[in-house]
């Protein structure tokens, strides 16, 4: 660090201030070069500095003497190509920029400037400023709480060093969703408190009104996570311990006029103030109105929609305001051609919004009625997606009564297939998931009580990676339930029997996972599709390998690997590796699963992240169970930091052991055994079982480190992720050139 200070200091008068990254790990002689993650990291934090900055990795502090130098907490960060979000301490007391890397957070742009509100603005800020953890902003639709939430949240991003999320709640309607949910925002894997512990972290969850009994689980996470924060947007109060509400008022009239006249592209006038007064000042019925400007002056929509709210006050809307709002959408829908009433109440069918080709295919949409659509602001536009806000899809549903039922047909007929095509894609169809999740399970509900087995089968093998997060005992009764029907094409039941033989084998249920695995070989090889085969083998060789009959397992997952890549299948081959990898591990084959990890490493570039850090994992378990401790190392330190940076506990109870072992080859056999205590407490915690070839590691290090040594308690489990990365870097260190 004093080279590094020195080399500043002599650079300060130069012409070019240059920046510094440095991180610690491990890099691999490519000659003339250094290459690996490590190199790459290090050249991303360097990245992510401004001229006479120095910024270091959390591995590079921990080797650092505790209070020798000043260092900076930056928070955490996202990194590019670096999964998850990792510290960056500065050192020296510089004043710079914030730092340039992908913002931890997912806020969404907003489609449209923000017009006024600073008052509310600052007040809400007041609230979470002064400590308050829940706050939740009330009022009907059409308020503008949507777009006060996300200005504040905005504006917060810098005082929360994990991060602000925003979690859009409008699509679903089952309160047990709401923390999957969350979950999948934050990339959270093994629950949520545990993801969250006590990192500094604000939530924006937005639209909970239609699941708001989600609200006791959204309490107890602020009780288990002391640095969370939650802004919530909501039509009525959740009504736990802890909440602050603010009732977000009508813009004041000077907001509303500009706001009209900004959306309009017109001056100020008499007529738009007492227009925006006679709307309430809401903000979305001052954006529907300015919508009409192209073709009614201010007067004459004033004149119109003045008989239109006339018409409808005191009906049976509670809340005046929403009276108003939606005496103005009834307004704006009436203006629409019939072409165009006709499509918006269709669109109201998607839950989460849709894509240009599922318009045009579930509601016979045509571009320019879409376009029409969007300019009068009845429809939004973002992401290459079309969507409503909550209260305008609301109006739109109760136009959609006379055709819903054969509408709702077609819309799951159309998600089905495109889960159905996603699935048989080499990326698994992973856009389909994250994008129109919302529409999977809302044409699954409408499939099921119809008995519509053909999509829902298509539908929960298309979207297996979504439903697997789910209880793997109603998926496996649900798929043998389907199993027994006929009717399907011989390519989706042959899916099925996959799935099903994946689900029984996670479950345990080997007897099951195993029938369906040769029914599968059976069906696939009539059909002579070389992925399905593989898929087939792989399936019947896990359950072989947990049975133990390894020679059976070896020439499936040989055959499956031959498959996989003259098919051209790079992931499916890439997951094929580990798994022979993993019975190499477990029938000792300890030089064989070495040489297949290496290869497989050295020999493609690995994409699926997941595979790439359980390849480094088992590469370290068979070099360590070869009494090779010092070569297993940095491997196993890519498995260690990726699980502790996904809090992937069930991960980190299968690295500690490793490391361990990796530990009683330096003789450190106190260490060894702290951290085998400390992976069987979290064990226990999380109800997770250990799987063969981690079982294998275990008994090894166990029986190399004597009783003596075990201690009699555990620390916390981020403690334990930190003493293990720091152990390996220790043992490391002397063997460095």
């Amino acid at each position: 660090m004093s080279a590094v200070g020195e080399a500043m200091v002599g650079l300060e008068a130069g012409p070019i201030r240059i920046r510094v990254g440095i991180h610690t790990g491990e890099p691999a002689l490519d000659p003339p070069k250094y290459v690996g993650m490590d190199v790459h990291r290090a050249a991303r934090i360097m990245s992510a500095a401004h001229g006479g900055q120095v910024v270091l990795s959390p591995s590079t502090v921990s080797l650092l003497v505790p209070g020798t130098l000043e260092l900076i907490d930056l928070g955490e960060h996202r990194l590019k190509d670096i999964e998850g979000a990792i510290p960056i301490f500065q050192l020296g007391a510089g004043s710079f920029p914030p730092l340039k890397t992908i913002s931890n957070t997912n806020l969404p742009h907003a489609a449209s400037s923000f017009v006024g509100r600073e008052a509310e603005l600052s007040e809400v800020l007041t609230r979470i400023e002064g400590g308050a953890r829940l706050v939740t902003l009330t009022g009907p639709g059409g308020t503008g709480k949507t777009r006060l939430a996300l200005e504040a949240a905005t504006s917060l991003v810098p005082a929360y060093k994990a991060g602000v999320f925003w979690v859009g709640l409008a699509s679903v309607r089952d309160p047990v969703l709401v923390t999957e949910t969350i979950s999948q925002a934050l990339g959270a894997k093994n629950g949520l408190a545990e993801h969250i512990a006590e990192r500094e972290l604000l939530l924006l969850l937005d639209n909970l009104e239609q699941v708001i009994e989600a609200a006791p689980e959204l309490s107890a996470l602020l009780s288990a996570c002391p640095n969370l924060t939650l802004l919530v947007t909501s039509r009525e109060l959740l009504r736990v311990q802890g909440e602050v509400e603010y009732p977000v008022p009508p813009l004041a009239e000077p907001e509303a006029v500009a706001l009209f006249c900004e959306r309009a592209q017109v001056e100020p006038s008499k007529e738009i103030a007492e227009l925006c007064a006679r709307l309430d000042n809401l903000p979305l019925a001052v954006e529907l109105a300015a919508a009409r400007v192209k073709v009614l002056s201010p007067a004459q929509i004033l004149d119109r929609l003045s008989k239109r709210i006339d018409l409808l006050e005191g009906g049976r809307d509670a809340d005046p305001r929403q009276q108003t709002l939606r005496a103005t959408i009834a307004w704006s829908y009436d203006l629409l051609s019939e072409k165009e009433q006709h499509l918006f109440a269709r669109l109201a069918v998607f839950s989460g919004g849709c894509t240009l080709a599922a318009a045009e295919e579930v509601c016979y949409a045509d571009l320019d009625t879409l376009q029409s659509l969007v300019e009068k602001s009845l429809v939004r536009f973002t992401n290459e997606r079309y969507w409503m806000l909550e209260t305008i899809a609301d109006y739109a549903r109760e136009r959609l009564e006379p055709e819903d039922d054969a509408l709702r047909a077609r819309h799951a007929e159309y998600f089905a297939g495109s889960a159905e095509q996603a699935g048989r894609r080499e990326s698994g169809g992973s856009d389909v998931l994250t994008n129109d999740e919302p529409n999977l399970r809302s044409a699954l509900e409408w499939s099921r009580p119809r008995e519509r087995h053909d999509f829902i089968l298509k539908l929960l093998t298309g979207g297996r990676q979504l439903w697997l997060r789910g209880p793997h005992a109603e998926l496996q009764s649900e798929l043998v339930d389907l199993l027994e029907l006929s009717g399907y094409t011989e390519r989706l039941r042959t899916e099925a029997l996959g799935m099903l033989a994946f689900v029984a084998y996670r479950r345990g249920n080997y007897n099951v996972a195993q029938t369906a695995g040769i029914d599968g070989l059976e069906t696939a090889t009539a059909l002579g599709d070389a992925s399905l085969i593989g898929r087939a083998l792989n399936d019947l060789a896990n359950v072989e390998s947990a049975e133990g009959d390894f020679q059976s397992a070896r020439a499936r997952y040989e055959r499956a690997g031959e498959l996989f890549r003259m098919g051209g299948h790079r992931r499916l081959a890439l997951v094929n590796a580990v798994n022979h990898a993993d019975l190499l591990l477990m029938s000792g084959s300890l030089e064989e699963a070495v040489t297949l990890c290496r290869e497989t490493l050295l020999a493609d570039e690995i994409e699926d992240r997941s595979v790439m850090e359980t390849l480094h994992h088992n590469l370290a378990m068979g070099l360590a169970l070869l009494g090779r401790h010092e070569e297993a190392i940095p491997h196993a330190h890519v498995a260690l930091q990726a699980a502790a940076q996904a809090d992937d506990r069930y991960m980190l109870t299968c690295v500690l052991p490793l490391v361990a072992l990796i530990g009683t080859g330096f003789g450190d056999n106190d260490s060894g055994a702290r951290l085998l205590h400390a992976s069987d407490t979290l064990r226990e915690e999380i109800g997770g079982v250990l799987e063969p070839t981690e079982e294998i590691v275990h008994r090894a290090a166990t029986a190399a480190i004597s009783a003596v040594h075990f201690p009699l308690a555990s620390p916390p489990v981020e403690e334990v992720a930190v003493e293990a990365l720091e152990l390996l870097d220790e043992w490391a260190l002397p063997r460095r050139p």
